[in-house]
């Protein structure tokens, strides 16, 4: 099979069971076997040594244990020593490469994130981080091609890692409040979405001193049968948000499938997720650093720019795609320029201080310290972004683009949108676009923005729309509508939206 299709920028996903009506298998046993002797020769050829030490790791999903047995049949043959963690978070895969002890050569990690239950893929990790997009097509150039190095009498062991990785946050909560049960009297819920974050409560939370009742969907459940582990999805999000508010809780927790990703809820109930998240851990972030960079990706708020700027900070607004913001973050420190935080609306976020690894788990364990401190104050954490100037009103459309060649046809769209955004006066093109175009509307215009761009993989062209005031965003869509409703574009929840 062609083994690029299988490729979804700097991972490998696709579907692993059957079981949704029109979705057949991709992901097949062959498949992976051959990915993963592909990455066992790519990461040879990379170090210059045959004998590798790798690490492996699952999410809950159910094709997760049989994924296993395919990447431990191609290891053995290949004569590698792996090392399988049973149930971890990615994040943690990519700690097993440089934490004492372990520091393997490479990692996997078997996930699909937040995708329904009959799909799945593998990431790859070096000490340096995750592989790129360039690094996934070399990869798979080589599996294709199919000369791997046999050595045989590979070797598999279980081992218990996130323990090791869950005392690393422990430690962390620990040093930066000077206390050994720092959450002792604070209640704080999680909610795991049956898929790999359920340690968070037993090996980080109870050791803090935390009272976690009213946690939920702890166990791992690869079908997901309580709702979608995904911290942007609004049913999970109310989920959590009745659980905090039913325990009484001071802060409440969630995390998508394999944990790089997270989110919370203040006691009120407010889900503290996009330019809230951003929002908080970057107030937090420049108190510690006064001045610091903020990367975010193309679609934040104008209310969190202002944000930003307010608390001293530089706000970087830069594409979509969370491997896009975190290595731009990385590329402005090499120049000299300190960037402390590169952070996804989605909830990717990566630190300087922890390897700009985007870890859910990192992030709220940063959270958490800061609101242990401020409770011993007498304070209230959320009042950090008390200030935060949030929109009234925000919708996105997914536009299909019709056309055959639709990198083509989408990039003349947003020329010509651009085009038109520079001649007329209603409309203020921003003055750095990194990807599509976005354009600023006065209050007699709709009192807000637009964003057109091309979606990193589909044939869409996602728009966002934001305004400030009720209403602006039906002027500003309105606007929009009549610009784009003589290409060759499905705008059917555009006009439904606006009553067409």
């Amino acid at each position: 099979m062609d083994l690029m299709k299988l490729r979804n920028e700097s991972d490998i996903r696709g579907i692993a069971v059957e079981g949704i009506e029109g979705q057949h298998v991709n992901l097949t046993d062959e498949a992976i076997y051959e990915l993963s002797c592909g990455y066992i020769t790519w990461l040879r050829n990379r170090l210059g040594k045959d004998d590798l030490r790798v690490g492996i790791g699952r999410d809950s999903r159910i094709s997760g244990p049989h994924i296993l047995e395919c990447v431990e049949k191609a290891c053995k043959d290949m004569g590698i020593a792996l090392f399988d963690t049973g149930l971890a978070s990615t994040p943690a895969m990519f700690m097993s490469t440089i934490t004492p002890g372990f520091e393997y050569d490479g990692s996997i990690m078997i996930t699909a994130s937040h995708l329904p239950f009959n799909r799945n893929g593998l990431k790859f990790f070096v000490k340096e981080g995750g592989l790129e997009a360039s690094d996934i097509k070399d990869v798979i150039k080589i599996a294709e091609e199919g000369n791997f190095k046999k050595l045989g009498n590979g070797s598999l062991e279980s081992i218990d890692f996130m323990s090791v990785y869950a005392d690393i946050l422990v430690n962390k909560v620990r040093q930066g409040t000077g206390k050994e049960r720092p959450l002792e009297g604070s209640k704080v819920v999680v909610d795991a979405g049956n898929g790999a974050g359920g340690f968070y409560v037993e090996n980080v939370l109870k050791p803090l001193g935390a009272d976690t009742e009213g946690s939920q969907f702890l166990e791992p459940d690869g079908m997901f049968p309580n709702h979608i582990p995904n911290p942007e999805d609004k049913e999970a999000g109310e989920s959590i948000s009745r659980a905090v508010v039913n325990a009484k809780a001071d802060l409440g927790i969630i995390f998508d499938t394999d944990v790089d990703r997270g989110g919370c809820v203040d006691p009120t109930g407010k889900v503290i997720n996009r330019n809230r998240l951003i929002a908080l851990i970057g107030k937090i972030l420049l108190i510690e650093h006064p001045g610091t960079t903020i990367v975010t990706d193309s679609t934040t708020s104008s209310g969190l720019a202002k944000f930003i700027a307010e608390n001293g900070g530089v706000h970087h607004r830069f594409k979509r795609g969370y491997k896009n913001v975190i290595n731009e973050g990385i590329r402005l420190n090499n120049e000299g320029h300190d960037c402390q935080l590169a952070i996804e609306t989605s909830g990717h976020a990566a630190m300087k201080e922890n390897y700009f690894l985007d870890d859910g788990a990192y992030l709220v364990t940063k959270i958490l310290i800061t609101m242990a401190n401020m409770k011993a104050e007498g304070k209230n954490m959320f009042d950090l972004i008390s200030t935060l100037e949030e929109p009234a009103e925000a919708e996105e459309f997914r536009l299909n683009i019709k056309a055959e060649d639709f990198k083509a046809y989408g990039a003349k769209v947003i020329e010509d949108i651009t085009r038109i955004a520079n001649e007329d006066n209603e409309f203020t093109p921003a003055p750095t676009n990194y990807e599509g175009i976005r354009v600023s509307l006065d209050k007699e215009n709709g009192n807000g923005w637009f964003l057109v761009r091309m979606s990193l993989h589909d044939p869409l062209i996602p728009v966002n729309v934001e305004s400030d005031s009720k209403g602006g965003v039906r002027i500003i869509t309105e606007k929009l509508y009549n610009i784009l409703k003589d290409y060759d574009l499905d705008l059917g929840k555009m006009e439904s939206y606006l009553g067409k």
